[in-house]
């Protein structure tokens, strides 16, 4: 979940639904899209990546696929909640992009609106696509784009206060053992791991690895698996293996505590990878361990390369060549070094692996991530994960046991989703 999630993009769309719900009673207008048909002309290309130029690789990408279509591409990068707007927007007025990237959350929603086509219709090749990163484009056995590629979590650590604090990150396996560590870390005089608990989107999509990883299911957050993941977090803050502050960290500032050195471990994502080059300190990478051993799910971040609804069909071959164009093998490698996305296809993640070893811990912790709103949640994943970051924010403030505040969530989420 990267941020621009600086990239916050993919936590900031799971509120999508809140969003939408205003988009759909507007009545601004939209950008308009060229209508030329299949014979050449302009196709149009929206995507969350504001923070690209023109002359970036990016924009360069989407040009070199517009031109090996025959047509002139025009791009323009939106925030993602803007983005989603607009997109609602124009899909009411009739004048939608000719292909649109989109977070992997907000696929559901737009494909209950009515916004996209399938890949079916458009027969897009997903056959390489690896299966647990299409599920969060799918919908009652359809899927809705392709992905493009994607990012997830998992356990910087810094290896000068390991070594000093005496602690052998080979034994970390499991929950005891990282435990066990942070012990280890507090008594040596040093603080032992930092994340994001914040009451929003960015604080659920840290929390679920440890979630997942117990075996709880999203349908049931006052579970025992689900109440072990909390008291887990709240024992780390007693304890004071984790600080107060998480609560209101995003990512961004829980990246800022671990980056002062003072921590052992901070829970992050790819997109920190740059910035992690720049510690004064030596780090490493783990994946988040589960409860009793392996490697937690964490849910995925990334977008999905979409074709929406068109009045006029003649323009779906061309987008279906651009689509192609920017999801193929060669363009992905490109395109993921790009965006610090792992690709969603092994043949070039292994290729990525070979170009840069420090990925494999990150193309393993993909290779076993989850969608979030897959498992058929749909549009009611963000109800659920509003009711859970509830539930983290009474019982790390002490407000509520972790019991209670899951008891509570759950009967939240349920009178949600009916």
């Amino acid at each position: 979940m990267k941020t621009s999630l600086g990239r916050g993009r993919a936590v900031c769309s799971a509120l999508v639904v809140i969003v939408i719900a205003a988009a759909l009673t507007a009545c601004s207008s939209s950008d308009d899209t060229s209508s030329n048909g299949a014979g050449g002309g302009t196709y149009t290309i929206w995507d969350p990546y504001p923070q690209f130029a023109d002359d970036s690789e990016w924009v360069k990408l989407l040009r070199r696929c517009g031109t090996s279509a025959g047509v002139t591409v025009e791009r323009t990068g939106y925030d993602t909640t803007d983005l989603v707007n607009k997109a609602l927007l124009a899909a009411q007025q009739g004048n939608s992009p000719d292909v649109l990237i989109v977070d992997n959350p907000v696929i559901s929603t737009l494909a209950e609106a009515g916004v996209l086509t399938t890949t079916e219709e458009n027969k897009l090749d997903i056959s390489a696509m690896e299966p647990n990163l299409l599920g969060a484009g799918q919908r009652e056995g359809k899927t809705f784009g392709v992905p493009i590629g994607a990012n997830t979590l998992a356990l910087y650590y810094n290896k000068d206060l390991l070594a000093a604090a005496g602690v052998d990150v080979a034994s970390i396996k499991d929950w005891p053992s990282l435990t066990a560590a942070l012990a280890k870390v507090k008594a040596a005089g040093k603080k032992g791991i930092t994340f994001s608990a914040i009451g929003t989107e960015e604080g659920t999509f840290q929390f679920l690895p440890w979630f997942w990883g117990a075996g709880a299911q999203l349908t049931a957050l006052d579970s025992p698996q689900a109440v072990s993941a909390l008291a887990l977090w709240t024992g780390w803050l007693k304890e004071g293996y984790a600080p107060n502050s998480v609560i209101n960290n995003t990512q961004t500032t829980s990246w800022q505590e671990f980056a002062t050195g003072d921590y052992a471990f901070g829970e992050n994502g790819t997109w920190q990878l740059a910035n992690a080059k720049k510690l004064s300190f030596q780090y490493g990478i783990i994946p988040i361990p589960g409860s009793s051993g392996g490697t937690a799910p964490a849910p995925t971040g990334g977008e999905f390369v979409s074709i929406p609804v068109q009045n006029d069909s003649s323009r779906y071959p061309i987008s279906r060549q651009l689509v192609s164009c920017l999801t193929s093998q060669d363009n992905l490698l490109t395109t993921d070094t790009t965006l610090s996305y792992v690709a969603p296809v092994a043949a070039v993640q292994d290729k990525q692996v070979a170009a840069n070893a420090e990925l494999k811990v990150w193309v393993d912790a993909v290779k076993v991530a989850k969608s979030r709103t897959g498992d058929n949640l749909g549009t009611k994943y963000p109800k659920i994960s509003e009711a859970l970051w509830n539930a983290m924010q009474a019982a790390l403030s002490g407000a509520k046991t972790p019991q209670a505040a899951l008891t509570a969530a759950q009967a939240t989420a349920a009178a949600a989703t009916k």
